[in-house]
């Protein structure tokens, strides 16, 4: 017999680690938008690309912040982590499944890494075998995911969250802080990210000379266009908001911020549009003419995103 919690799915988005989190949000009442939920947690302005432009970009990197930074927005979460190669690994699965099901007992929802490929899932359901899901191929639910068998892949990490409902912050202060990580994280340093991997300025630099000397992956091309464009679109329409809500004399700096993170957003979807997921071909990393379109849009968009970084430094001060 399967214990669930009703409508509780994930939001469909390419950055499947905040559609998990909307959908826990959505189903447990917090209205917020998904511009302010991408722009308070600092996702909006993420980008993490690996040397060689390994589809992992997306996902390879720390990502503890957006746990800390959601009491701004109006959620807590509980982590449990783990990795294959711990000594106590199976120790750390069976706390995790207790916790899961522990949480849906109790109408809290839950999500989690790599219940199905490499990405995160909601989790909206057991039974005495495993975990049942929603995410990436499998919108309406899948399952059960033996609960034995989660983060012990390739991959080897184990990554669940449980999701409750707190009180916001302050506008002023949730967007301080999210810029002040934005800015933090933008610095490249290893506390965010890993080895081979650049952040900030230097992930387009990564992007680039991947391009430049014809070694990035093609898969990898298409999906992390995919997520940062989607982030950026995100960007400069949370500086937006942020504006209108804030007033004041900071408006003009972060209207001026989101027309740069708009140039970013243009032209990391030219890089989508090159390099379509869906219906991406393996000659398309071959074909000279459209790298070079490319590399010269990645250019734009780092000049862009330079600029924007300058005026979030600016607004940090102001705020």
């Amino acid at each position: 017999m399967v214990k669930e919690i009703d409508n509780l799915r994930w939001k469909c988005f390419w950055t499947s680690h905040l559609g998990c989190i909307k959908g826990c949000l959505d189903y447990l009442g917090v209205e917020v938008s998904d511009t302010w939920l991408f722009g308070t947690t600092g996702h909006a302005f993420i980008i993490n690309i690996h040397e060689q432009v390994c589809p992992s970009g997306p996902t390879a990197w720390n990502t503890e912040m957006i746990t800390r930074l959601g009491k701004n927005v109006g959620y807590t979460e509980e982590v449990i982590t783990g990795l294959k190669t711990d000594r106590d690994f199976e120790k750390k699965q069976e706390l995790a499944w207790n916790t899961i099901k522990g949480a849906i007992n109790e109408g809290v929802p839950c999500y989690g890494w790599e219940l199905d490929i490499p990405e995160f899932y909601v989790i909206y359901g057991y039974d005495d075998r495993g975990y049942y899901y929603s995410g990436p191929k499998c919108d309406e639910g899948k399952g059960p995911k033996p609960w034995r068998e989660v983060g012990n892949t390739q991959i080897g990490c184990l990554e669940m969250y449980t999701v409750k409902k707190s009180e916001p912050a302050r506008v002023k202060t949730a967007v301080k802080e999210a810029l002040e990580f934005v800015l933090e994280y933008a610095g490249s340093p290893k506390k965010w990210i890993y080895s081979r991997y650049k952040a900030g300025l230097a992930a387009y630099d990564n992007w680039i000379g991947a391009l430049e000397s014809a070694t990035a992956d093609g898969w990898g091309m298409a999906y992390n266009a995919a997520v940062w464009s989607e982030c950026r679109d995100f960007a400069y329409k949370f500086l937006r908001e942020a504006a209108e809500r804030l007033g004041g004399q900071v408006v003009a700096l972060f209207y001026k911020a989101a027309g740069h993170y708009r140039v970013v957003s243009e032209n990391l979807k030219k890089v989508a549009d090159k390099f379509p997921f869906f219906t991406m071909k393996p000659e398309y990393i071959e074909d000279e003419t459209r790298r070079r379109s490319t590399i010269e849009a990645l250019k734009s968009a780092r000049k862009a995103e330079a600029s924007g970084l300058d005026l979030l430094e600016r607004l940090v001060k102001e705020l």
